[in-house]
């Protein structure tokens, strides 16, 4: 299902937005929260429905949002990771009780620290040995926390124990018990989210470099998370930037059927000036091809989203 119009992109992006801040709010006062299990259900089920209706158009408005600000990183992180451990469940085709415990521990992962990784976020300086403490420590805190506020489920707990466990790496995925094969894709999901996300002390790393970062670490280790990871979003992902070799400037709109070469929507020219209305280019066809994966800070025009969105529902009607 496509966006038909410029209100409804923006109904659209605000559906995101909403669901983004409602999961602050959750996150951020979980104690005072009636029913705190029975939301994150219902968060659960608004992020597949947002998905359902366009997965590459949800990755699209999921990453512009991620990767455009820092302010509530913990609510952005968490959402992330829960929108990529859904889609890697889906093609690793795990069992709907896993798939359900993974989103639900993405979500909830880092409840003990939502304030402190708000904080970090936007300060310069490395943690001191208080943050440090905290963020060792959290794991094992915000399982106590789930469990106080009324949340039973073992394996939802057990994944957010292990899911800074470097010992889950070890070991086929498919041999590890269910808490631990949870946890070796939640750890490695929370990276690559916290990689390309934007902080205060650096810019988000590009999707691609963590991308490779990931996929690499993974196929040393024959692992298929990584290689899931890549096959559910791509080695671009929709909504990031990229830079192509005759130095056109373009936003990766939809996946393709090869993980590195998506469809794009070419917004800059050659002389750095923006094209009005953006370019249709399939990168698998013909040049140019994507020479490097860019930061959003490099992109300083202004980009009409919903005209690289018609762009790339119409590559999709027709391939």
């Amino acid at each position: 299902m496509t966006v038909q119009n410029e209100n409804e992109y923006e109904d659209l992006l605000g559906l995101w937005a909403d669901l983004e801040s409602g999961l602050g709010i959750i996150l951020g006062s979980p104690g005072s929260i009636q029913e705190f299990e029975q939301r994150v259900w219902q968060y659960d089920r608004w992020m597949q429905a947002l998905l359902k209706r366009d997965t590459d158009v949800g990755l699209y408005l999921l990453f512009q949002l991620a990767m455009n600000s820092p302010v509530g990183y913990s609510a952005s992180h968490a959402l992330v990771s829960a929108v990529l451990c859904h889609l890697i469940a889906v093609d690793l085709k795990l069992s709907p009780t896993e798939r359900d415990n993974l989103v639900h521990a993405a979500l909830t992962m880092n409840i003990a620290m939502t304030a402190l990784q708000d904080q970090l976020a936007g300060q310069t300086e490395k943690p001191n040995v208080e943050q440090r403490d905290a963020i060792n420590t959290h794991a094992v805190k915000g399982r106590q926390m789930l469990v106080d506020i009324g949340v039973a489920d073992a394996l939802w707990l057990d994944t957010i124990t292990l899911h800074h466990d470097d010992s889950t790496d070890r070991g086929d995925l498919r041999d590890l018990p269910p808490a631990r094969r949870l946890a070796r894709i939640l750890r490695i999901v929370d990276r690559y989210a916290a990689m390309i996300s934007p902080r205060q002390s650096r810019e988000g790393r590009t999707a691609t470099e963590s991308a490779r970062s990931i996929i690499t670490q993974a196929a040393d280790r024959h692992d298929e998370v990584g290689h899931a990871l890549i096959r559910a979003v791509g080695l671009c992902p929709p909504g990031t930037y990229v830079r192509l070799d005759n130095k056109e400037v373009a936003v990766v709109m939809r996946r393709s059927s090869e993980p590195d070469h998506p469809h794009v929507a070419i917004v800059i020219n050659e002389a750095g000036t923006l094209l009005n209305p953006p370019r249709l280019h399939r990168t698998a066809n013909s040049g140019p091809k994507i020479k490097a994966s860019l930061p959003t800070s490099a992109v300083r025009v202004r980009i009409n989203h919903y005209q690289v969105l018609q762009l790339g529902a119409y590559a999709a009607q027709h391939p």
